[in-house]
Order: C-alpha cells, then sequence, then structure tokens
C-alpha cells in the first residue's frame, strides 16, 4: 500500500512539473535527494557501528543482562499471557534494553524473534494477540536515553550541538511510553481477560 501512496506522489509530481513546464527541477530535486540520502546513511553508518559495538562491550560487560534483570518485573507486568521462562520474554527484555539505548536497528531483529515466539503462543494465528499487540505498542513509543540515530543525523547536516536533543527526547518519549501503557491497558480491560498461561 505504501509503494502505492509513493507512486502517486511521483506521478502526481511530475505530472505538475509538466503542466507548469518545470521537469527539470523535479528531476533536479530527485538527484539531490538521492544524494543526500547516500551522504545521511554514511554518516549514520560511523555512529550506528560505535554504538553498536558499545552494545558488545556492553554485552560481554553483562551490562545488558542487568538492565533486562530490571526490566524484568515491567516486562511481567506488561505481558502477563507469557509463561515466566519462555523465549520470548529474553527477546523483549532484548528488544527493550536496545530501543532504551536508541539502537532502533539492532533492536528489531530481537522484536521480529519476539513476534515469532509470541506467535506460537497465539491461539488464534489469524489476529495479533494481546501481548503482540503490547510489543508493538512498546516498540513504537520506546523510552529512549540516547537517541543515536538522530544524534548522527543532526551531526551529519553540521548541527552545533547534536546531542543537546537528548533531554526533550527522553521527555517525549516518556510521554509516549505512558500513553502506549495506559491505552494497552485500556484495551486490554475492555475486550475479555486474557488468564496468564502456566507454564
Amino acid at each position: 500500500m505504501v509503494n502505492w501512496i509513493w507512486l502517486f506522489f511521483i506521478v502526481v509530481g511530475f505530472l505538475v512539473a509538466a503542466i507548469n513546464g518545470d521537469v527539470e527541477s523535479v528531476t533536479q530535486a530527485a538527484f539531490d535527494g538521492a544524494k543526500n540520502g547516500v551522504t545521511v546513511c554514511f554518516g549514520l553508518i560511523s555512529v550506528l557501528v560505535f554504538w553498536m559495538g558499545m552494545m558488545r562491550i556492553a554485552e560481554d560487560a553483562g551490562v545488558l543482562q542487568k538492565l533486562a534483570r530490571l526490566l524484568q518485573p515491567a516486562v511481567r507486568f506488561l505481558f502477563p499471557s507469557v509463561p515466566k521462562n519462555h523465549p520470548a520474554l529474553g527477546y523483549i527484555m532484548s528488544n527493550m534494553s536496545a530501543n532504551i539505548l536508541g539502537l532502533g536497528n539492532a533492536a528489531t531483529p530481537m522484536g521480529i524473534k519476539a513476534m515469532q515466539e509470541l506467535q506460537k503462543l497465539n491461539p488464534n494465528k489469524d489476529e495479533a494477540s494481546a501481548a503482540m499487540a503490547t510489543l508493538l505498542a512498546l516498540n513504537t513509543s520506546s523510552i529512549t536515553l540516547i537517541p543515536t540515530t538522530l544524534i548522527a543525523i543532526r551531526m551529519n547536516f553540521n548541527s552545533v550541538n547534536p546531542a543537546e536533543i537528548v533531554g526533550t527526547t527522553l521527555i517525549a518519549t516518556i510521554i509516549s511510553t505512558t500513553a502506549a501503557i495506559f491505552v494497552d491497558r485500556w484495551y486490554r480491560r475492555s475486550r475479555s481477560p486474557i488468564p496468564p498461561l502456566k507454564g
């Protein structure tokens, strides 16, 4: 669906440019956009490599495990239908840890694995379970201590102080995560309660 939307915008853009006799500007803008995209990607690669390395060091030093242990009570509260020692919980905690550290690209594989494990517990394979909806909401609104990707983009565009957004990002993501949890709790209560699985 998204591909069709983008195709619509591109076609309309070219048609409007052709009507106004300014196709050259559209072509130039397309090439400039492609050039900027490549430049931004190279800027992001260096920062992401650095933080992925830091993440690996943190993992080897046991920091991620400690962070996961801190998150465990919250995860058990947010995912009551998932059995205590199910693999999905480990993936969920890894996903949340990576998101908290602003490593969205590192969080994505863990989120996918968590969804796959939650699907195994899902009694109705054609619909997302409550736990899957909760994970999606948290993954989208996650609290972020260090917005790594945004800092990298600001550095790439020569921001005077690329890290100045840390405070506002933290406040914004705390609000978004709180809102996501409240909506998720409300939605769960509005539907028939799902008893915890024993295991």
